[in-house]
């Protein structure tokens, strides 16, 4: 129990705190507020729940066309009715100063509407990936944002990983020595019905979707564009899942330093995502592309302890997705995974996709 004396006390500093100009007082970091368009999967259980958890980012805005799945996640994240929007009210947000930013998790056909009408509306945009179904749509997207000063990022999660984060130092300081070939696959059995196998939402089959991730490992780890590309693909006649995309692809790139990539992706059958990388000294293998679990093997000579895995559990990289987003709005720097990231994928999926066509 207090007694006299150390009330007096502590009444004393709690008013001379409360004296205090605003900037002397200890301040809660500025956060960017973000609406989340589109309340599929990828918003509602692995981008909502991270932004929640991180420390620069909250959810202050919802898109959908379903008002009762808005009303849900606006009690769950305290959202009010005010900052709740339809696909038809969605530009009414540039009055809302409630709203600094969107996350777009919507298919890929819808991705270039969303990010120019929301730099249209003043807000900066993280959009996931691919990020959008043709390299002309990502200029106007790359466009309309630099028109509007906003930030663009594109959610490539695995450039903020620690793991390729790791791996991509180690190959930069030589501990595998030179590269040479490169290994990439990540596949999954797709169901039936899935918006991602009709080429009207995704304009591709398993390379935009899964397939992108060796694609960016392979360009991101090695930091250098290909120079040449080759590609067979595959669709089963008799199987009614796939609307006008492959269900299997494979490629091989060949990078300027003489590094050849060989890539693959599929819809039809459960295939592990990993990169392997043969170098000069020894090889380096990181496992997994998913939202937790990721690790890496090495062998080289002399031995080098391999980093240890990232234990972090899902939905940890999406609150480091959404925090470094926030900090590069904050900070008023570009985003690594930006823009033009994002464009050049884009336009080496063209290329595989030209390639495949032709053999």
């Amino acid at each position: 129990m207090l007694n006299r004396r150390d009330f007096v006390r502590l009444a004393a500093a709690a008013s001379a705190a409360t004296s205090l100009p605003a900037t002397m007082l200890p301040q809660a970091p500025k956060k960017i507020r973000y609406a989340a368009v589109g309340l599929g999967r990828i918003s509602c259980q692995h981008f909502m729940p991270g932004t929640k958890l991180g420390q620069y980012g909250e959810i202050t805005g919802l898109v959908s066309g379903h008002p009762d799945k808005a009303a849900k996640f606006a009690a769950e994240y305290g959202v009010p009715q005010k900052n709740i929007y339809t696909y038809e009210t969605y530009d009414q947000m540039k009055d809302n100063p409630d709203i600094d930013a969107v996350y777009i998790g919507l298919p890929n056909n819808m991705h270039a509407e969303y990010t120019i009408r929301a730099a249209q509306a003043g807000k900066h945009v993280l959009c996931e990936k691919p990020m959008a179904n043709t390299p002309a749509d990502c200029r106007a997207m790359i466009d309309a944002c630099h028109k509007a000063n906003r930030k663009l990022m594109i959610g490539y999660r695995c450039q903020l990983e620690p793991t390729f984060i790791q791996a991509r130092k180690m190959i930069q300081d030589g501990v595998i020595g030179k590269v040479w070939a490169i290994e990439a696959a990540n596949g999954f059995n797709i169901a039936p019905n899935e918006w991602r196998s009709d080429a009207k939402y995704a304009g591709g089959g398993p390379l935009m979707d899964v397939g992108i991730y060796s694609l960016n490992a392979c360009r991101w780890l090695l930091q250098e564009e290909p120079k040449d590309i080759s590609a067979h693909s595959y669709v089963d006649p008799t199987d009614p899942r796939f609307k006008g995309v492959e269900e299997t692809i494979g490629w091989v790139m060949t990078f300027p330093s003489g590094a050849i990539a060989t890539c693959n992706t599929t819809y039809g059958a459960s295939q592990e995502g990993f990169t392997r990388l043969h170098g000069s000294k020894g090889v380096l293998e990181i496992f997994g592309y998913g939202y937790d679990g990721i690790h890496m093997s090495l062998r080289s000579k002399p031995a080098v302890e391999a980093p240890q895995p990232d234990m972090n559990k899902d939905p940890h990289q999406f609150l480091v997705e959404s925090d470094y987003f926030s900090r590069c709005i904050l900070d008023n720097k570009e985003p690594g995974p930006n823009g033009e990231e994002g464009l050049r994928d884009m336009q080496a999926i063209a290329r595989i996709y030209a390639a495949a066509k032709k053999a």
